[in-house]
């Protein structure tokens, strides 16, 4: 999710200097490499969202650390895999949008 948030936050800054300078970013390598880019961090956030919620799985029901004496706080974990998995579906939408604006270039 590191990757993600580098990946997003250059994204971003590339915007903003492309709307300052008023650049037109609609050059078919350049959009390719945004489409390769997110389908990349897509598929990394999945694989983390998915090795999460295994850990989570394992803790919780197979090695019961979520009972006493051990007390971890499950329910956090729960949700943030949740999190991560809504995180993953937007990705997922964005990075079909990107591919159909790849399309249109």
């Amino acid at each position: 999710m590191g990757l993600q948030l580098l990946w997003s936050f250059g994204l971003a800054c590339l915007d903003l200097h492309a709307l300052r300078s008023k650049k037109n970013l609609q050059n078919p390598v350049l959009v390719s490499l945004f489409v390769v880019g997110d389908w990349v961090t897509s598929i990394l956030s999945l694989a983390a969202a998915c090795a999460a919620a295994g850990v989570t799985v394992l803790f919780s029901r197979d090695l019961h650390y979520c009972r006493a004496p051990y007390n971890f706080p499950c329910s956090r974990f729960q949700i943030s895999i949740a999190l991560a998995f809504i995180s993953w579906f937007l990705l997922a939408i964005s990075s079909h949008v990107m591919f159909w604006l790849l399309a249109a270039v």
